[in-house]
């Protein structure tokens, strides 16, 4: 839960920097997981525009985290938009967030894992 609360805390907004594998991805854990937890507690009460309003709030987060793990690839941020082409763009942006980050520093910064 700490992973996902320095998403939201410190780099709300920050497309700069390296994002290692553990940040992402507990990043998608827990954000699927809450998700979920609002779709049934809408679905339960009527309200099914909760769901929205919190996925609204972690849009902005969730794309700076996929930019971040990006860079820690090396690879630029643009590379995100991959995942418009149907089917193949998904597998492969899956493919590129679950790549080892390069050992050494790159032009967004030093490697996280250092």
């Amino acid at each position: 839960m700490n992973w996902y609360l320095t998403v939201l805390k410190e780099h709300y907004a920050d497309f700069s920097g390296r994002a290692r594998r553990t940040e992402y991805w507990m990043f998608v854990l827990f954000n699927m997981i809450i998700s979920i937890a609002f779709e049934l507690i809408g679905y339960l009460l009527g309200i099914g525009w909760i769901s929205w309003i919190y996925s609204l709030a972690v849009l902005i987060p969730g794309l700076a985290v996929a930019v971040r793990r990006l860079h820690d690839t090396g690879r630029s941020g643009w590379w995100l938009l991959i995942c418009l082409i149907p089917l193949i763009g998904a597998i492969w942006c899956l493919v590129l967030m679950c790549l080892d980050s390069k050992p050494e520093s790159n032009k967004w910064g030093a490697n996280p894992k250092a």
